[in-house]
């Protein structure tokens, strides 16, 4: 039994949750490798209007920053067409170096969604580009503190992951803000980022439904929703250090399955999505309300 459980959540979710908490050093370090062989750094500077987009360029401070269309030709979506690069970006908090903010300025993006709560936003806003819109849809019922509080075991945290992507399905409240999340990336124009505070779970599940209307096969769809394992490693090793040498071995052990994903946490959302609804397509209309022009809007800019 852990003694002082609400001030240990309150040290796990304020290291585990915001990505440069107590991790000094971590805007230097190098970009975890690549999983996949045609993972490459890209260069934004080598996009233009009339050129073809690279691969998302790789970001120290925003290490979760991809494309979700995901790298060299793109995925491969409905009817054979690959899903086109450089126009929906998934990330993490958006907390970028001086460098990487220049790089994120050269993408020209349009608009930023910021999925996390009031307490996550209060405890790292964003540092965006110039001129970029924010627009926030915080997608979260429920209260982390609290639930990381019943965590007694790894497979506790597991469920609580597992549960949090069945709400993704049943909870009104994300329902209506996948909603807006997609309308809006539907019907503004231009290069647009989604992002949470890990890149992971609700950045996740957005990018699976993107990925879904374009066709992308569910294989693939879980090796993109796996490879946060990757662009996150070295921060979740750096956060999991923290978390053991602040809180114990111990501790570190049982909050550990909060710091990636494992193909059960997304599968636990898409069975329930299955369940009340029977595909992803009834979902996105019974379930979220999206209109058949909103869902032809996506999948015209989802495929290239």
């Amino acid at each position: 039994m852990l003694r002082h459980r609400p001030v240990i959540a309150a040290v796990v979710l304020a290291v585990a949750l915001s990505p440069t908490v107590g991790l000094a050093g971590l805007a230097h370090a190098q970009p975890p490798a690549p999983l996949v062989p045609n993972i490459d750094t890209g260069s934004s500077a080598l996009l233009g209007p009339h050129l073809p987009h690279g691969d998302a360029p790789r970001l120290t401070s925003v290490p979760n920053f991809r494309d979700v269309a995901g790298t060299g030709a793109g995925y491969v979506g409905a009817e054979g067409a690959r899903m086109a690069k450089g126009v929906f970006y998934r990330a993490d908090a958006i907390v970028p170096d001086d460098a990487d903010l220049a790089t994120l300025d050269a993408l020209r993006l349009e608009a930023i969604y910021d999925l996390r709560t009031d307490e996550e936003v209060g405890e790292k806003p964003n540092r965006l580009p110039v001129g970029v819109d924010y627009v926030r849809i915080p997608i979260l019922s429920g209260n982390l503190y609290e639930m990381v509080d019943q965590i007694g075991s790894p497979e506790d945290a597991r469920n609580m992951m597992r549960e949090i992507n069945r709400a993704f399905v049943t909870g009104d409240v994300e329902r209506a803000a996948f909603r807006d999340l997609l309308t809006g990336l539907a019907t503004t124009e231009g290069a647009q980022v989604f992002h949470c505070t890990a890149g992971k779970d609700r950045t996740g599940w957005a990018s699976m439904l993107l990925q879904s209307v374009a066709g992308v096969d569910d294989a693939t769809i879980m090796s993109d929703y796996l490879l946060t394992n990757e662009y996150n490693k070295e921060w979740a090793a750096k956060t999991r250090a923290s978390i053991a040498a602040t809180q114990g071995e111990d501790v570190a052990q049982l909050f550990e399955p909060l710091l990636g994903v494992e193909d059960s946490y997304l599968q636990a959302g898409i069975d329930e999505l299955e369940s009340r609804y029977g595909s992803v397509a009834d979902y996105l209309t019974d379930g979220l309300g999206l209109s058949p022009d909103t869902l032809a809007a996506l999948k015209d800019k989802l495929l290239a």
